[in-house]
């Protein structure tokens, strides 16, 4: 059953066409992930579905007449005002019971009594898991989600996969989180030049079929290109052939009288040969028409850091320090360093203190005890994830610091801004360009210590790939908050675990730095009867357990025997996990 029709949808924002022809029609019950490359369009169509924006052409149709739905923006939409806002409906709506049971499962405590000024200090995965929260407990019939699992830590993600494997309404699901969309979907819808292009699987499946197609359609292309070659040969030959009997035809002289007959035939000859050349430019055109396009290269953003210079072999250490905010210590007594040309990864729940030790490092935070110490020799970059802190009204190029703008123009270039772009207001630019623009900004900088605050977020898959590629070459020091499981996996070395106020420096990367803590008790995980620390080390196994089969599922298809014995026990410590957030869920 149809439950809701797009039909010849166009939508432009001044001279921009951002939505040339939009034709899609969704079932109800369907899991549809809406995948494009930045400014593509997604967030149009969202809101276009969500009744927040008017086509400006074309027929949008909905055929239940009480339909419910739930749209969450990007959590950099979320104001103090709208979560206040949130809370007001909750309890006209008598959902607030349910929202604080939601907030609690996902690790929110005691939501009910929060103040404006805990409001005010949220983290983006705490913004996303309050409008996850809202969103489940208004009952939708209809989901749309954008970018659900920026921010979120692994917790959250499994939370919602849950949640979604679970619920009988509509999802439209705009991610760039590979893993994410082949565990929920059932279908990719692609944006690409302001138009529809249709895939009847999971993420997994549309990569596949869409380099198939594109191979298809290139090869079909160059046959196409070798017959239209041939033609413009015979034609050319033809003409040749046409010439010269036109030249025959004409002749005069003498002998004129006793040349009749051979005129005659030239002229004949010329025609037919005229003939055949009209044929066979009708051919051209015909193929010029309705012959195949060539398909189009996926662009991909180039990234270029730059070789740090060789300085002492310290950059970084931590003695004894911690850091407390009122009564709540995020960590205490913890010490570690960090060398130069380490990759390393921070991991652990949102509000663990993985930011604050950031701001920390830059200064921007004291420490409580303890001491921080950072190279004076080292220059630190800091990407933040908040992308809302740059002015919309300046244009790109005004964000760039750098004396050699020439270089400057040639960066943006390769990572996808054309001239028109490198002059428009960043407030008409997508999340993932103004992303794109806080890393040219970065890359432009002679700088040795990168602090990267979830870089991936709102950036499309080919940037992703391209940003690992080039931070996996960069020989500076890294340091790396993410949720992407896939960048942890591919680029550090080294690990700092926050669990439960310590941090631990593991000597490894993603998954040996989770897999070492699971392995001391891997055949215990599914005993119960644990209280005190030893529940809270037990739940902490089994999330970094969680973590670490997800990286492994990510290598196999689930027509790989190891895929199923993976899955297996990924679903037997996601119900563990579920167990234990029933009984102590709540606000």
């Amino acid at each position: 059953m149809t439950l809701i029709s797009c039909r010849h949808i166009k939508k432009s924002f001044g001279d921009l066409a951002v939505l040339k022809n939009i034709n899609l029609d969704i079932q109800n019950g369907e899991r549809i992930g809406l995948v494009g490359r930045n400014g593509a369009g997604k967030s149009t169509l969202a809101e276009l579905l969500f009744g927040r924006l008017p086509p400006d052409e074309g027929i949008l149709n909905y055929y239940r007449k009480e339909l419910k739905t739930g749209y969450m923006m990007q959590s950099t939409s979320y104001s103090v005002n709208t979560f206040n806002s949130m809370m007001d409906v909750a309890q006209n709506n008598d959902a607030m019971a349910p929202f604080l049971e939601l907030t609690g499962y996902l690790g929110l405590e005691k939501v009910r009594n929060w103040e404006m000024e805990r409001f005010n200090s949220l983290s983006g995965g705490e913004k996303t898991k309050l409008a996850l929260a809202h969103i489940w407990a208004l009952g939708p019939n209809l989901l749309i989600l954008d970018e659900p699992t920026n921010h979120l830590d692994f917790q959250g993600v499994e939370w919602l996969v849950g949640e979604l494997e679970q619920y009988t309404g509509t999802a439209l699901i705009i991610s760039h989180d590979r893993y994410f969309l082949d565990r929920t979907v059932k279908r990719i819808v692609e944006l690409e030049d302001g138009e529809i292009r249709d895939y009847a699987g999971n993420y997994s499946f549309y990569r596949e079929e869409k380099a198939r197609r594109h191979q298809s359609q290139l090869h079909q292309y160059q046959i196409e290109q070798k017959y239209k070659a041939k033609i413009e040969a015979e034609i050319a030959r033809l003409e040749q052939w046409s010439s010269k009997a036109h030249r025959e035809a004409g002749k005069v002289g003498k002998m004129a009288e006793m040349r009749a007959g051979v005129k005659e035939f030239y002229r004949t000859k010329a025609k037919k040969m005229d003939r055949q050349i009209k044929s066979r430019i009708k051919r051209l055109k015909k193929i010029e028409f309705e012959g195949t396009e060539k398909p189009k290269e996926e662009l991909k953003a180039a990234f270029d850091f730059k070789t740090p210079e060789k300085r002492g072999r310290r950059i970084l250490e931590a003695k004894s320090i911690g850091k407390s905010f009122g009564s709540k210590s995020l960590f205490r007594d913890n010490s570690f360093t960090i060398l130069r040309g380490e990759k390393i990864g921070l991991l652990g729940p949102n509000g663990c203190g993985k930011t604050t030790l950031i701001r920390m490092i830059l200064g921007e935070e004291s420490v409580d005890q303890g001491e921080l110490w950072l190279s004076p020799s080292a220059k630190a970059a800091y990407l933040t994830q908040d992308v809302g802190d740059l002015d919309s009204r300046k244009s790109v190029l005004d964000f760039i610091q750098s004396r050699n703008m020439t270089a400057a123009r040639t960066l943006l270039a390769n990572m996808g801004f054309d001239a028109n772009m490198l002059m428009k207001p960043v407030g008409q630019l997508s999340l993932g360009e103004r992303t794109r623009i806080k890393i040219a900004n970065l890359i432009m900088q002679d700088n040795d210590l990168l602090i990267l605050d979830e870089p991936t977020n709102h950036l499309d898959l080919h940037s992703r790939e391209q940003l690992e590629e080039t931070l996996s070459d960069y020989e500076g020091t890294i340091v790396l908050v993410s949720h992407d499981r896939y960048m942890l996996e591919r680029l550090c070395d080294k690990m700092l675990i926050f669990d439960n106020g310590t941090i631990q420096l593991k000597q490894s990367g993603f998954s040996e730095a989770t897999g070492e803590v699971n392995g001391k008790q891997k055949e215990g995980i599914r005993e119960s009867g644990t209280n005190g620390n030893d529940e809270t080390e037990m739940k902490m196994i089994v999330e970094h357990r969680i973590s670490f089969l997800l990286g492994e599922l990510a290598k196999y298809t689930p027509a790989d025997l190891e895929y199923g014995q993976l899955d297996r026990e990924y679903n037997e410590l996601v119900k563990q996990t579920r167990s234990w957030q029933r009984k102590g869920g709540g606000a």
